[in-house]
């Protein structure tokens, strides 16, 4: 393994007043990162293109311990994007909208058809059961009072119910205005300027709050805590300048909107509900005085909902059910109803643990929805494989055939491997449509795309999963809404959120197959939930693990990282590059080296063809400081529309979570112009500033699915603390012959692949999922 590139520029870095700075930031709401103490203020969706986080800086603790590091996936700063203007066609991310909007009004629909009350779980007292009764009390329509809440009774399985099928979006039908109406964006500057808030935010306010927000803004400063960005200090301030000496910390407008506030916040880091104890602890924090009033009152609202949870029996194996599956509680039994006769079979039954979860509407049940989906798909399949299945895998060999036979006798199958065991996936697509079935894979990137086509040796059967959900790429659907499928093989599944799952398996017909392959131990979705891991864990289905393994020294590399195992590899074609540096001016310097200069002279790779990866946007070597720096050396300009020179390399959001390599061609009255891997993109220009960011550096949520020829990962000091096994992991294997790492941690790189790995995610998925299929043989 080399420790210095070949070079011929001086070692020593530039002056620090050289480095182009990053933005600065405002005074006002929306100025500064959320808050650090909060479930989520470090999480996937931390890094938006506003995000000001640096790797190093310290943080408070999360009360709920759950939260990812804050190095992250990308997100932007308005609450929707804005649809393209000026063209009658629907782009690509406004037909995700589109379809992410219809999905929306589907779970609204679910709702509104459910007629039970939510499930719950055995004994509670104290808050946790005020709590539940409070909501019993809010869906059947009475104030929240004190109940009793009966033991479950078992239920028989259930069939999972027929998805409810959402219409395919049409590509050339108008998108809905998402821009606020002038007057309504007008009112809203006014109560700005009366509570002394930046006037700049009037937009996103007036988008987020809708018609007649001036006038709720008024009577509610602190729904201002809906706009991205905004923190709760910096909406109190805003109520105070409003209400004057009204403004107290125990206003029940206050304790919902921060209560509110702190489960997005906790949505950002992956969670899809929080723990009760979490929830209150991070009340407190917020200077909530009251958080179980606080919890009731957002509830009865109907602003958040509550689960009570039966987890696993005490010594049962872990991914079994337990013997009695949570069920929604019975109302209270009066006397003289037959309470009596079942207080014997109560104090016979043993007590089961329960957590009791409170989360917000639209990822709570989208989780639901997306367990019954899953359920449907694994009971629909008949499990007698025909004999064609059967000849085909005995043809394979190895891990392969076991795919295939998996993917023969079941509906639902998962498969997990590195970047070489793709191949295998790919065999089981070419003999699904050698049998006459209509099999089509689905990539997380277009790249990921580009190389599963490779191994296919055609691209007609591979789109991305945005485009799939969209209606861009892909077969259509048929009449009923259903995609026109008979097998689907996901690739890059542990990039699956709960929302795009849940409209993938929402989209299948009765009788298709399910395969969902990828790396485990990458780094999980930008958006909320951990889909491949809860599914892995369930162990409801067949698993099957590829025994192919990454070749070559980086392979070896990546594959010990993947294991806790930093390993010194034997790199003769300079395969892996160690660059020590002693502080973040020196990194920068020696990374803007290597891309420019000693990569391409010494392994024949441009610097288009090379990525930079370090932890964070902000910091002394993040994104934005690493950019500057490369613009400056590779692509110098003035930066005339709107920071961005044609042959600016760039990152593009067209969605929360999403990005797209591209790169600047012009622009004009329309907006920013990019050529990307999907095609032309026009940005328009009032969404640039949230939805561009240059793209020569990366960091490894942005950078997870695709692959370039060479990486260089940058490891300045101030990122110890945002270092991780999965983070390591994902950013080493993004460079397919070369791999340079910029190091200033020291022993806190191995201390990361060895000791920190993922933190949890509070999610519901498996759970909900062994309650309705038996655990696999």
């Amino acid at each position: 393994m080399s420790t210095e590139p070949e070079t011929t520029e001086s070692a020593e870095p530039g002056k620090p007043e050289d480095a182009v700075r990053s933005g600065t930031s405002t005074d006002g709401p929306g100025a500064d990162r959320p808050s650090a103490d909060v479930p989520g203020a470090d999480g996937p969706n931390a890094d938006g293109p506003d995000a000001e986080d640096a790797p190093g800086t310290e943080e408070s603790p999360d009360p709920a311990d759950t939260t990812e590091p804050a190095d992250t996936a990308d997100s932007t700063d308005t609450t929707e994007p804005a649809a393209a203007e000026g063209s009658p066609q629907l782009s690509e991310a406004e037909a995700e909208l589109l379809a992410q909007k219809l999905e929306r009004e589907r779970i609204e629909q679910r709702k509104a058809e459910k007629k039970g009350p939510i499930a719950s779980g055995t004994k509670l007292s104290g808050p946790a059961a005020d709590l539940l009764a409070a909501v019993r009390a809010v869906e059947s329509g009475d104030k929240p009072v004190a109940a009793v809440f009966d033991e479950p009774r078992p239920a028989p399985r259930r069939p999972a119910p027929e998805p409810v099928r959402r219409p395919q979006p049409v590509p050339g039908a108008p998108a809905a205005p998402d821009t606020p109406a002038p007057q309504t964006v007008d009112g809203v500057r006014r109560v700005l300027m009366a509570g002394s808030a930046p006037e700049a935010l009037a937009p996103q306010v007036a988008a987020a709050l809708g018609e007649g927000a001036e006038e709720l803004l008024r009577e509610d400063p602190w729904q201002l805590l809906r706009v991205t960005g905004v923190r709760p200090e910096q909406a109190d301030g805003f109520a105070r300048a409003l209400l004057g000496a009204e403004c107290r910390p125990d206003d029940e407008r206050r304790t919902r909107a921060v209560t509110v506030w702190l489960l997005e916040q906790a949505a950002l880091a992956g969670h899809t509900a929080l723990e009760l104890s979490a929830l209150a602890t991070a009340l407190a924090r917020q200077g909530v005085p009251d958080a179980d009033t606080a919890v009731q009152s957002t509830l009865a609202e109907g602003e958040a909902l509550v689960f009570q949870d039966a987890l696993d029996e005490p010594g049962a194996r872990p991914g079994t059910a337990p013997s009695t599956p949570a069920a929604s509680s019975a109302p209270p039994a009066a006397a003289g109803d037959g309470a009596d006769d079942t207080e014997g079979e109560e104090e016979g039954e043993e007590e089961r643990p329960v957590r009791v979860l409170v989360g917000l509407e639209r990822y709570a049940l989208a989780e639901e929805s997306l367990a019954d989906g899953l359920a449907r798909i694994v009971n629909s399949l008949s499990k007698d494989p025909s004999p064609e299945w059967e000849a085909a895998a005995a043809a394979a060999s190895g891990s392969t055939a076991e795919l295939i036979r998996a993917a023969a006798g079941h509906g639902l199958v998962l498969h997990t491997g590195g970047e070489a065991s793709r191949a295998e996936p790919a065999a089981l697509l070419t003999v699904a449509r050698g049998l006459g079935l209509r099999a089509v894979a689905a990539c997380h990137t277009p790249d990921g795309r580009r190389r599963f086509a490779a191994l296919l040796g055609a691209e007609d059967p591979v789109v991305t999963v945005p485009g799939l959900l969209a209606g861009t790429e892909g077969p259509g659907r048929d009449a009923e809404g259903a995609l026109d499928l008979d097998v689907l093989v996901v690739l890059d599944a542990p990039q699956l959120d709960v929302e795009g799952a849940a409209m993938i398996v929402e989209s299948l017909p009765d009788g298709a197959r399910l395969v969902l392959s990828g790396d485990p131990a990458v780094l999980w979705s930008a958006g909320p939930g951990r889909v491949f891991a809860d599914l892995l864990a369930a162990r409801t289905c067949p698993q099957v693990a590829s025994r192919t393994p990454d070749p070559g020294p980086l392979g070896e590399l990546v594959s010990g990282v993947g294991i806790g195992e930093l390993n010194q590899v034997d790199a003769p074609g300079k395969e892996v590059v160690i660059v020590p540096v002693r502080d973040a001016g020196e990194a920068v310097h020696r990374t803007v080296q290597l891309v420019a200069d000693s990569v391409p002279r010494a392994l024949g790779v441009p610097p288009e063809d090379t990525v930079v990866i370090t932890p964070g946007h902000g910091g002394a070597a993040g994104t934005r400081v690493l950019n500057a720096a490369l613009k400056e050396r590779l692509n110098p300009g003035p930066g005339r529309f709107g920071g961005f020179d044609p042959g600016d390399r760039v990152a593009y959001s067209p969605a929360p979570g999403r990005t797209v390599p591209g790169q600047v061609v012009g622009a004009d009255a329309e907006g920013l112009h990019l050529s990307c891997a999907d095609g032309a993109v026009v940005v328009p220009k009032e969404r640039v500033e949230q939805a561009v960011r240059h793209g020569w550096a990366l960091t490894a949520h942005q950078a997870v699915g695709s692959r370039w020829p060479a990486a260089v990962v940058v490891l300045p000091g101030d990122a110890a603390q945002a270092l991780s096994r999965p983070w390591v992991y994902t950013a080493f294997g993004r460079g397919e012959r070369h791999l340079s790492v910029v190091h200033g941690v020291e022993q806190a790189l191995p201390r990361a692949v060895a000791e920190v790995t993922a933190k949890p995610r509070t999610t519901r998925l498996a759970v909900l999922l062994r309650s309705q299929v038996p655990a696999a043989q």
